[in-house]
């Protein structure tokens, strides 16, 4: 019996419980991760990370290995659809090598590092956290809480034997069938299943040496059943997972290899996994001290690559807040804040992905179309059109405002300024610093980002050659207990980008206040940005 309570007990050792006890232990904040396998990643689910996901490597200080792990940083990264391998060439979109990304947007373009690379990089960081816990091995049995905390069973798979846990706090963070979301009975909203797929891990280093398309990292196939699957580069080299759109009964791993190759090729099939392809949201996420995030929160077709990106997304949100909480200075409505902001995310990006789902099997396929015929030139020909009608690869269920500019309307502990938001499907990306918005990157010197100042309590940021004063607002921080450190940059290429000189940023990186000069009662502002409005 464990008599003495560990602040948060996290449920589920995967990237998105490895992500929280990062965040917490980088705070100092003392918690245990107990996941029920050994902590060995041996098929990768998730193959590449999105730019504000590696902003969050950055800020946990490990973005400089992910950049070296996966795909070489030299290769291109091209998206090509294609009949087969050695067949015809659809379409292709062009993605530079990532030495060749220079972005004005943000320090960190987005990398493809595959879960079997990303996770040990993960357990690496938790480990070196004095105050983080990881318990490989062990399951959640069942739990129970109350006002004061909650108690959790577990037992060591290994030896058997169970014990109680005591914990102000409990994160779900195993999964969309995981002890936690199922003994909390959380109904969700949305399609639920979309279709049965599979996915098939092999190696293979000739692959790319029967044809004459060049290094891709993604390759999409059409043939007489229409857009049917694609495979992703995990190493550069010869690892590669195919994922098949609609599962069929008739196909095995070996018989979509030869449909996926067009031709004989040496080839080793590591895994073949059958999964369902889900949208789904919960509809709460939090009963009392019990929170969920990432897959028991919300599951969404692969397609899109907004999976991990939403679950890590979902863990800085709520990570702060878990901490003001536990230091003393969250107010009583700041834990509500978690569901409020994340959830309306989660249903945008849950819909995108099966907007772009629905998109790739709706395209034109039929036996002409890898034929050399006038009815193949014609099929293709019909085929580009179709894609190119839906916006292709610049479709706007994509955009980089959708992916990195997602902003938390409505949000009860941002304060809005009444200007409007980006639309997400404006092509090109609009850095916005709006309440509830990213808080825009732009370098202050060589190697540091505006984006590097964030993380450790807020930041009132005093813009422009002669900003106002900031005393108002940092006194009140101080009668709270609130940390917070004003930052003053003259440049005004970066006052221009945040647009005011007064900006009040939370520690996830979120704008919460921005103006002109600092209100007429600083108190009342900090207690609605810690949770404490009435």
């Amino acid at each position: 019996m464990n008599t003495s309570p560990i602040p948060v007990l996290i449920a589920g050792g995967g990237p998105v419980g490895l992500a929280l006890a990062i965040e917490l232990g980088m705070a100092g904040i003392p918690c245990i991760v107990v996941e029920r396998r050994d902590g060995t990643i041996n098929i990768p689910k998730m193959s590449g990370l999105s730019i504000r996901s590696m902003e969050f490597n950055r800020r946990w200080d490990i973005a400089e290995i992910v950049k070296r792990s996966g795909w070489p940083p030299t290769h291109p990264q091209d998206l090509v659809y294609c009949t087969s391998m050695v067949g015809y060439e659809l379409e292709r979109h062009r993605v530079p090598a990532y030495i060749k990304q220079n972005l004005p947007y943000t320090p960190e373009p987005r990398v493809a590092c595959a879960q079997i690379f990303y996770d040990p990089i993960l357990l690496a960081k938790a480990r070196s956290l004095p105050s983080v816990t990881l318990r490989h091995m062990t399951s959640l049995d069942s739990f129970e809480q109350d006002a004061d905390g909650v108690r959790a069973i577990v037992t060591d798979r290994i030896s058997g034997v169970s014990e109680t846990i005591e914990a102000r706090y409990l994160v779900g963070c195993d999964g969309a069938d995981g002890t936690v979301v199922t003994s909390l009975g959380v109904d969700y909203e949305g399609l639920g299943i979309v279709a049965n797929s599979v996915n098939v891990f092999f190696r293979s280093p000739d692959l790319m040496k029967i044809h004459d398309k060049g290094w891709a990292r993604f390759f999409r196939f059409t043939d007489e059943g229409g857009t049917w699957g694609e495979i992703i580069g995990i190493d550069g080299k010869e690892l590669w997972r195919l994922s098949v759109l609609k599962a069929d009964p008739a196909f095995d791993g070996d018989a979509y290899m030869r449909r996926l190759a067009g031709t004989d090729v040496p080839y080793e099939i590591l895994s073949v996994m059958g999964w369902e392809r889900r949208e789904r949201v919960a509809e709460t996420y939090r009963d009392r001290r019990v929170f969920i995030a990432g897959d028991a929160a919300h599951q969404n077709s692969p397609t899109g690559g907004l999976g991990l990106h939403t679950g890590l997304a979902d863990i800085v949100d709520l990570a702060w807040k878990l901490v003001a909480m536990l230091q003393g200075w969250g107010g009583e409505n700041l834990l509500d804040s978690y569901e409020a902001e994340r959830k309306p995310i989660a249903l945008l990006n849950v819909h995108a992905c099966t907007d772009e789902f629905v998109l790739l099997a709706d395209l034109p396929g039929g036996p002409a179309i890898a034929e050399a015929s006038p009815e193949g030139d014609d099929l293709r020909r019909r085929w580009v059109e179709a894609y190119r009608a839906s916006g292709g690869a610049n479709s706007p269920i994509f955009t980089e405002n959708l992916r990195l500019g997602y902003y938390y309307e409505g949000s009860p502990i941002c304060v809005p300024d009444g200007t409007p938001p980006v639309p997400y499907e404006t092509k090109d990306f609009v850095s916005s610093a709006r309440p509830g918005a990213r808080a825009p990157h732009a370098w202050i010197e060589p190697g540091r980002s505006t984006l590097d100042l964030f993380g450790k309590g807020f930041v009132l940021m005093q813009l422009g050659e002669t900003p106002p004063s900031g005393e108002k607002l940092a006194a009140a921080a101080a009668t709270r207990h609130v940390p917070l450190q004003i930052v003053t940059l003259a440049d005004p290429a970066i006052a221009a980008l945040y647009e005011k000189p007064l900006v009040l940023v939370r520690p996830d990186g979120h704008v919460a206040w921005r103006g002109d000069r600092e209100p007429d009662d600083a108190l009342s502002l900090i207690d609605r940005v810690r949770g404490a409005a009435r």
